[in-house]
């Protein structure tokens, strides 16, 4: 049987779509079982650098209704590590914690979101030949350490260029053991468990 999870949030880059009637419809759409997270969420100065307080407000306003609701989030960073870090050290509590989803392969933001109890999830990034990976996966705890596909984006190698699906974490996988220098299915089973851990499954 498949077991589907479900998320609600308006990412950065669909920020013109934040407001309070928007605020509201997750907040009662998030109330269903099936949603294990509110995300994703978070900062986006890559595609956005006009809006920067529209997207800080947005962030901290959807971390709030987290706590409310007892959901851990699913944060999207990119170009953005010192504001993600400062709202998440200074500006608000994360009461249940999440996951830096498609984490950026950035050590400091890494050990700045494990000291704050956060997850790390890796995606085909990691396996890019130019990638500085190894310094960035070893930064993990294992019992921090998640993977994706970030479907239908970053393809891993060899497939880079083409459109990601999930069959394809296989790749994200081998390489996260190899750099670990563990087994692939240790690697499976730690990153299984521990999706179930911080969505509550």
């Amino acid at each position: 049987m498949t077991t589907y999870m479900l998320l609600f949030g308006i990412s950065p880059n669909d920020i013109e779509d934040y407001n309070n009637e928007s605020l509201k419809l997750i907040e009662e759409l998030a109330k269903n079982k099936k949603v294990v997270a509110i995300g994703e969420i978070g900062l986006d100065y890559y595609w956005e650098k006009e809006n920067k307080e529209l997207q800080k407000e947005a962030f901290i306003k959807q971390i709030e209704l987290a706590n409310k609701l007892g959901k851990p989030i699913v944060i999207h960073t990119r170009e953005a590590v010192a504001d993600t870090i400062d709202i998440l050290k200074n500006k608000i509590q994360v009461e249940k914690k999440g996951i830096f989803h498609c984490c950026p392969l950035n050590p400091e933001l890494i050990k700045e979101g494990v000291k704050l109890g956060f997850y790390i999830s890796f995606s085909g990034n990691v396996t890019f030949k130019n990638a500085k990976s190894e310094r960035a996966v070893k930064e993990v705890p294992l019992d921090k350490l998640l993977i994706e596909t970030d479907s239908p984006y970053l393809s891993p190698e060899p497939l880079r260029g083409k459109r990601n699906d999930s069959r394809n974490v296989k790749f994200v996988a081998e390489k996260i053991s190899n750099i670990l220098e563990r087994d692939i299915e240790d690697i499976a089973k730690i990153t299984y468990e521990n999706t179930n851990k911080i969505f509550n499954i």
